[in-house]
């Protein structure tokens, strides 16, 4: 029998001691120890520019003491949101999307739409840790499905066939997935919703680092998907680099019945809370206006701090061939993964080179690597300290 824990829900019954690098980070922090942090994912605070007067015309709107809510948010920011599925030749209108005030918002609608207590969600591993919390204040059960890596990575589909039970309701998507940074193909996406649809199951793509693809083309969107019942995440917090703005949406593709039920019972759910607020929704049209600047500074960012690790990579690999450290493949987003010598646990690796060499980085297991031997770094940290600490990083093996 599980201890009683004053009448708090067993939803919430989570350990909250804190763990050993949360630990070490408090006694840094608290001593005024300097470290580099190579887990910077706030782009407020990486150094990028932003056009403040162009932000505050945004929000100087006339109508913004004026409350007119709507369940699926105000018909003029979804309008918006809608355009920029159609500058991707995606034929979603306003009607299609579902505003929130943030992604996981936007899950947390979606496990109350699609599942029961105890009913499962299958999501990738690797994979983010925000899914665990989410799926436990819905009562939602996650089974995870592998994704292999050889030379790239790619989804295990006898695995995640075999992971689907009678109480499975959707499978979830990160593209690109967070942290590996691989996009789903095209063809991975049709077979994908081919075998949603077989199962009677929803697809649900979290497309937060869409846009940030280091090809010359531009990659796909689940949105284009029909074949099953999809719902595509996105929002101004990665797309425009505006976190604090709380700006999200659901948009729904798929069978037409399928699709239009979904969103009548997804307004209902949305007008419970009508949590997303007016001036956020009256700026809509600006803000996602200014995100192409947003994205070329990220862009050139990313690019430089691989081009940076790749070659301290080369250089380390050159001077001991024992201990040497190497990238996993990167196709986009703002995280890198990195395989290192398993001498120690990964949390125990990141502690060391916390207290040893003065850098922060995350370890495997926080993303559900499989096994030690990983870190995942930041490509958003600014040159001069992603140099720096990478230089750090290398140091410790060599």
């Amino acid at each position: 029998m599980k201890p009683k824990s004053h009448g708090f829900a067993d939803r919430v019954h989570w350990n909250l001691h804190e763990n050993q690098l949360n630990r070490a980070l408090s006694e840094a922090r608290d001593a005024a120890s300097p470290f580099i942090d190579l887990t910077q994912s706030n782009p407020t605070a990486c150094g990028f520019t932003y056009d403040q007067a162009e932000i505050r015309a945004a929000l100087a709107h006339p109508g913004l003491s004026r409350y007119e809510p709507h369940p699926r948010g105000m018909s003029s920011a979804r309008a918006a949101a809608s355009l920029y599925y159609s500058e991707q030749q995606i034929p979603l209108t306003a009607d299609d999307l579902i505003l929130t005030s943030g992604t996981s918002e936007a899950y947390s609608f979606l496990f109350r739409l699609l599942c029961n207590p105890g009913n499962e969600v299958l999501i990738p591993s690797p994979g983010y840790p925000l899914f665990e919390f989410l799926a436990d204040l819905c009562d939602v059960k996650l089974i995870r499905y592998p994704l292999n890596y050889d030379h790239g990575w790619q989804i295990n589909f006898p695995a995640l066939s075999e992971a689907v039970t009678e109480r499975t309701r959707a499978v979830i998507v990160v593209h690109p997935n967070n942290p590996t940074g691989h996009y789903t193909s095209r063809t991975d996406q049709l077979k994908l919703a081919h075998f949603c649809a077989q199962h009677g199951m929803a697809l649900i793509a979290d497309e937060v680092f869409l846009d940030f693809s280091m090809a010359k083309t531009r990659e796909t969107s689940f949105a284009r998907t029909n074949e099953a019942l999809t719902f595509t995440l996105s929002g101004i917090s990665k797309i425009c680099g505006m976190p604090q703005m709380k700006l999200a949406w659901i948009a729904v593709s798929g069978p037409v019945e399928q699709k239009s039920e979904a969103l009548a019972r997804l307004e209902i759910i949305a007008d419970a809370y009508l949590s997303v607020g007016t001036p956020v929704q009256l700026a809509a049209s600006a803000l996602l206006g200014m995100r192409a600047t947003f994205q070329r500074q990220v862009i050139h960012r990313v690019q430089s701090n691989l081009r940076q690790l790749d070659t301290q990579l080369e250089n380390q690999s050159a001077c001991n061939r024992q201990s040497t450290c190497n990238r996993l493949a990167y196709q986009g987003g703002w995280s890198a993964v990195l395989r290192v010598p398993a001498l120690q646990s990964d949390e125990d690796l990141a502690i060391s080179l916390l207290t040893k060499a003065g850098v922060c980085v995350h370890p495997g297991h926080f993303y559900d690597f499989p096994q030690s031997g990983y870190a995942v770094i930041s490509l958003i940290v600014p040159e001069k300290e992603f140099a720096e600490g990478v230089r750090r990083v290398l140091a410790y093996f060599g």
